[in-house]
């Protein structure tokens, strides 16, 4: 079994979303729509109403000894119902 939930992406845009109730985590690249959805619930205790995801890329890396690889990576936004919060992305 692998871990689903990686970290939480806190950024300027993300915490405007947060404030409409739309969370941003980097999750496995493995893991389905499904699986993050159950992680969030047992996780934070809180229902999720919708999951989206999409894979990301990393940008090249210039170094002396040439190009950098590209890393892959998935990002999914969780919408959570009316009235739920993550007190993580609140600071408390």
């Amino acid at each position: 079994m692998f871990y689903t939930i990686k970290k939480p992406l806190v950024t300027e845009k993300n915490s405007q979303l947060a404030e409409r109730g739309i969370y941003v985590f980097e999750v496995d690249k493995a893991a389905t729509k499904t699986d993050i959805k159950s992680s969030i619930e047992k996780y934070f205790r809180v229902k999720v109403e919708s999951v989206k995801t999409s894979i990301c890329r990393d940008r090249g890396r210039r170094t002396r000894l040439g190009e950098g690889r590209v890393k892959y990576w998935k990002k999914a936004m969780v919408k959570l119902k009316d009235g739920e919060k993550i007190t993580l992305f609140e600071g408390a």
